[in-house]
């Protein structure tokens, strides 16, 4: 039974999922667009969202208990591009989560980010891939709602029509004739 065990495993041992969340986590920080497997980014979803809560706090606790989720990588550079300066970013992560994306929500009460599936499958093994994106200044999030029915619309006749015949009522049907009562 698997009671209490929420979450997916994902193949992994709970040190390389811990791993695996970081990684994407720092990813989706640095890029703000990653392309995933949808399991992953449903996984991952949870756990950037609370870091970017911690985010809005702004505390310096709150940015101490960020590094713990972060882990020792909290404090590694983005990957720098060494022939393209113009590509070269030398923020650290926490100072991008704390400094420019913890302040963009800092109104929104949560769903800081977005799931899209994509209709292309991964190339290797066929598996679903998604777009884990964070999403922008003052956007919102849109359901896809039905379109509802339209309501019906009563129409009055013309009044130039004539008025419908009127049919006689119809017979009351016959009742046969009662015997006096006897006494």
């Amino acid at each position: 039974m698997r009671h209490l065990k929420a979450g997916r495993q994902l193949g992994r041992n709970a040190e390389h999922r811990l791993a695996l969340m970081r990684n994407l986590t720092m990813a989706l920080i640095q890029h703000e667009r990653i392309i995933t497997t949808v399991e992953k980014a449903k996984e991952v979803r949870p756990f950037v969202e609370k870091l970017i809560t911690l985010a809005k706090k702004g505390t310096i606790h709150a940015r101490r208990l960020a590094l713990a989720k972060l882990g020792p990588m909290g404090h590694a550079r983005p990957m720098a591009h060494e022939e393209d300066e113009n590509k070269r970013d030398d923020r650290k992560i926490i100072k991008k989560l704390f400094d420019e994306i913890g302040p963009r929500f800092k109104d929104r009460p949560g769903g800081y980010t977005r799931i899209i599936k994509r209709h292309e499958r991964r190339l290797g093994d066929g598996g679903r891939t998604a777009f884990l994106e964070l999403l922008k200044e003052g956007e919102v999030k849109v359901r896809a709602k039905a379109p509802s029915a339209p309501a019906p619309v009563v129409t009055q006749p013309p009044a130039a029509a004539p008025p419908a015949p009127e049919t006689p009522p119809a017979p009351a049907p016959e009742t046969p004739p009662q015997a006096p009562p006897t006494a």
